[in-house]
């Protein structure tokens, strides 16, 4: 690597870590009901909210209507961003008169922003109105987020009580983290965003007279409109020049600051962060890498202030690191070496590969904001991740496949990685044949088996979507490159989706009835398939009593435990998904330089 790169990547996880300590307590504090110690105002606010919505804040709730409560916060989301597309046409915040979106590009949108994943497969610029942006979109990039977060308090509560029958209140859990920690951190982040250059209107789309004149090719259309066909059958173009430009407008930044600070993704134009009116800078770069990993980071640090042991959130929070440095250097080496087959050709490649990139940011900052976006579940991009180089573009794909865990989406990360925690300590306790334990509880048969289902529900969307798509016509119909490239973007496809992430390698048409409904499904059931058995897992926790260490118990603070944390991320990872990688990513690599 480059000494930008490297220089990049020590300032960033300095600047992280700093920051990640003072929100982690705020958080803690604000979820464990003292948020009023910070914002005096706020009280009477949430006092008047559980009031008009009949909640009582001081009655707990049981896992099963926790989750039961989330599943319907969620599907309610869903809906109300669903018949904000399909009538948006005749309501008010549309300059630019667009049309309803189809019925099928609503469903896998709304269920994709409901779930944190925002996969997209339009151009928001020519597709939703501002008012489906801001009400629709936007309100589902707080909430989506609030979820995460509330689900993973709910099981660190789980961890940090004993007997108890109750996880907390979703209602109130939901309340206060949007009012105490999103809304406040992303109004500022807005105003942040404003000065950088990011745009914040209502106007009307501007069309302007550009200084060169460009040339393009149009289809050639007969009498009737219809495109005219040559003997071959294939459109017949012809040359066409224009000097006029229309750029875009809209609620910009104010969508911007939760889309990154919630691991969102969902970008208000279809460039998503390489677009200059979102990302105009290269400290509103630095600063939008930076926000991705804030929340997370900082939950790790709330997990060991609530359960009353701060070593045993550092531990997390190092193994995350650990992880995250070594994805990142590969993602960088490999984008800094040149594509062979130009070398062949006698080609000066310079730095390495800039295909796909923005030359503001270059190789450096697009490899780390590729990596952070796809070890979160953001999925937001800064540069084309079709066009990185096979195990360039194999980096953010097994970020996904590892589950997101490595800092992850705000709260399912964490709870992801809670969820490794519990496995490898189950792992440790077979090697030494006692009983495993973590945080002063036993796990025994209905934990792990609350384990397991949240492990394995999304490689087995991953995988069953995946061949479904490559044995359907219609799935096939959608890969603009054949060969192993065009399996590594179906792969990637339904990897994003079940993982929540939300980004694509993008040779893929996907917004078709068939892709826009599976992978909406792919969506739904990879967000709700994990969150149900860890709210399990946390009510069944919650009630058992807290163990004291014993002679034979493994700890879980120490550099041996992150080493076997780590061992067991990697390992799922590879077990899951190594045979598909191997179709993948792997065989054009091997292909490319041999020279294919």
């Amino acid at each position: 690597m480059t000494a930008h790169a490297w220089l990049l990547l020590v300032v960033y996880l300095v600047v992280l870590l700093i920051l990640a300590k003072p929100l982690g307590m705020y958080i803690a504090h604000v979820m464990e009901g003292n948020a009023s110690i910070f914002l005096p105002f706020g009280s009477k606010t949430e006092s008047l909210l559980y009031q008009l919505c009949g909640i009582k804040p001081d009655v707990e709730m049981s896992w099963l209507r926790y989750a039961l409560a989330i599943l319907l916060f969620n599907a309610l989301g869903a809906l109300t961003v669903y018949a904000l597309q399909r009538l948006q046409l005749w309501l008010p915040l549309n300059p630019q008169a667009m049309a309803n979106v189809s019925p099928d590009s609503s469903f896998n949108t709304a269920l994709s922003f409901a779930t944190n994943t925002d996969w997209q497969g339009y151009a928001g610029e020519s597709t939703m109105s501002y008012l489906t942006q801001m009400s629709g979109l936007t309100v589902q990039n707080f909430f989506s987020a609030a979820t995460g977060i509330v689900v993973v308090i709910a099981l660190i509560r789980g961890f940090a009580r004993h007997t108890a029958k109750s996880i907390g209140n979703a209602w109130v859990d939901l309340t206060r983290i949007t009012m105490y920690v999103l809304l406040p951190i992303s109004l500022v982040y807005a105003v942040f965003l404003v000065g950088q250059g990011t745009i914040q209107n209502f106007d009307a789309y501007k069309n302007v007279t550009t200084l060169d004149i460009a040339h393009y090719d149009v289809p050639k259309l007969d009498a009737s409109g219809q495109p005219v066909k040559d003997a071959q059958g294939n459109t017949v173009m012809e040359p066409a020049t224009t000097q006029t430009e229309t750029l875009p407008m809209g609620p910009v930044a104010s969508q911007e600051a939760i889309k990154m600070l919630g691991t969102n993704g969902g970008g208000f134009f279809n460039a998503n962060s390489a677009h200059p009116y979102e990302n105009p800078t290269p400290l509103t770069n630095f600063v939008q890498m930076l926000s991705i990993f804030l929340i997370p980071a900082a939950l790790c640090l709330s997990f060991g202030r609530m359960v009353g042991d701060m070593r045993q959130g550092w531990v997390i929070l190092i193994t995350m690191t650990v992880l995250f440095l070594v994805m990142a250097f590969l993602a960088i080496h490999f984008e800094q070496q040149a594509n062979p087959l130009f070398a062949h050709l006698g080609v000066d490649m310079g730095a390495g590969n800039m295909e796909g990139k923005e030359v503001r940011f270059g190789i450096a900052d697009s490899g780390l904001f590729a990596t952070i976006t796809t070890l979160a579940s953001c999925g937001a991009v800064n540069a084309m991740h079709d066009s990185f180089m096979p195990m360039g573009g194999f980096v953010p794909l097994w970020d996904m496949m590892l589950g997101e865990v490595v800092f992850g989406g705000v709260g399912s990360g964490l709870y992801g990685m809670l969820v490794f925690a519990v496995m490898a300590v189950f792992i440790a306790g077979l090697m030494i044949g006692r009983t495993p334990e973590y945080l002063g509880k036993k796990i025994e048969s209905f934990e792990m088996k609350m384990v397991s289902i949240a492990i394995l529900v999304t490689p087995l969307i991953v995988l069953v979507g995946t061949a479904t798509a490559v044995m359907s016509a219609d799935g096939v119909a959608g890969i603009a490159n054949p060969g192993a490239h065009g399996f590594s973007e179906i792969l990637y496809a339904f990897t994003s989706a079940a993982n929540n992430n939300g980004s694509a390698f993008a040779g893929l048409s996907a917004n078709t009835p068939f892709y826009n409904v599976l992978l909406g499904i792919a969506v739904w059931f990879g967000r709700f398939g994990v969150i149900v058995p860890v709210l399990a897992l946390a009510g069944s926790l919650a009630a058992k009593k807290r163990i004291a260490p014993g002679a034979g118990t493994m700890p879980t603070h120490g550099p041996l435990f992150a080493v076997l944390l780590i061992g067991t991320v990697v390992l799922v990872g590879a077990l899951n998904y190594v045979p598909a990688l191997a179709l993948g990513p792997v065989v054009e690599h091997l292909m490319l330089f041999s020279g294919h």
